[in-house]
């Protein structure tokens, strides 16, 4: 058993795929035409880390109440962790490519930190090894 995917709500498929793959380095896995429940086209989009792993499954908010989870889905608390090799040039790399980090790279006894929102506003733990 393993968890395979995890939604993310975002206001655009695009955007969204170039924050992903370009900045943090994720593949897109998937791409296919879908359709809503009551039959209007939507898109089924997968990034994933390299080497597989859990994947996000980035949907399109549809409607008023899903676009207000956008950048809220976890009410402002860190909800996603990206663990990386290289905590250093993964940092220096994201903060090149304008990523915003809400909270300054620290050691904590479990490794290095940074916590940083991806393109929809959602917060995320950045960590690597001590």
């Amino acid at each position: 058993m393993r968890l395979d995917l995890v939604t993310v709500v975002v206001t655009e498929y695009d955007p969204a795929v170039a924050f992903f793959t370009e900045v943090l380095g994720f593949e897109l896995t998937e791409d296919s035409p879908s359709l809503t429940n009551d039959g209007r086209p939507k898109r089924w989009v997968v990034v994933r880390p390299p080497g597989g792993g859990t994947g996000l499954l980035l949907a399109r908010a549809d409607g008023e109440h899903q676009a207000g989870a956008v950048g809220d889905q976890t009410r402002g608390r860190v909800g996603f962790f990206l663990r990386v090799d290289d905590f250093e040039a993964t940092h220096r790399r994201m903060v090149a490519a304008g990523v915003e980090f809400v909270r300054p790279a620290r050691t904590e006894p479990y490794g290095r930190v940074a916590v940083f929102r991806d393109i929809a506003g959602n917060l995320w733990d950045l960590l690597g090894p001590a």
